[in-house]
């Protein structure tokens, strides 16, 4: 394995371990109140929900379809794309292996969620009754994010070429 493919392999390997993290830790936290004259500060709602958990809750809400595409860009497909290039960089004559990681690579939504989570979190502070926390989940999520691009970046895809 040459020095690109080994910085590649440890580029993805970190991706991977920040995924975990990124799917089951807070993403998101909201609280919606209001500073009502006599009563003071009440809260309204107050949720906190990781990937997973959204997914989740968007299910049991009869909101499947989103759900299902949560769960498929957010979860399938990084897990896939991830194992793909690990076997692109331990397989020999791997070139349709390469060609699959370079399709499903364009359906690769992970970042997009990621910027559209903190575009929520943008809207939701722009509103005082709302107060939006980004949790760790969220961190981890676009450490992943970043990783797994830069992997994707560094591994050649010629096949196991020594060097």
């Amino acid at each position: 394995m040459n020095t690109k493919n080994i910085i590649g392999a440890v580029l993805l390997l970190a991706s991977l371990v920040c995924l975990f993290p990124g799917l089951t830790q807070t993403i998101l936290s909201l609280k919606i109140g209001a500073a009502l004259p006599l009563v003071g500060a009440v809260t309204f709602h107050e949720s906190a929900q990781s990937i997973l958990q959204t997914v989740e809750t968007l299910h049991e809400n009869d909101n499947t379809f989103v759900a299902f595409l949560i769960l498929f860009f957010s979860v399938i497909v990084p897990v896939v794309k991830g194992i793909a290039l690990l076997l692109v960089l331990f397989v020999k004559n791997s070139a349709g292996l390469a060609r699959f990681v370079a399709l499903i690579s364009k359906w690769s939504m992970a970042d997009v969620f990621v910027v559209g989570v903190f575009i929520a979190f943008l809207a939701a502070r722009s509103n005082e009754a709302i107060t939006a926390t980004v949790g760790s989940g969220f961190y981890w999520f676009l450490a992943y994010c970043l990783l797994s691009i830069a992997a994707a970046q560094v591994i050649s895809f010629g096949g196991n070429s020594r060097g």
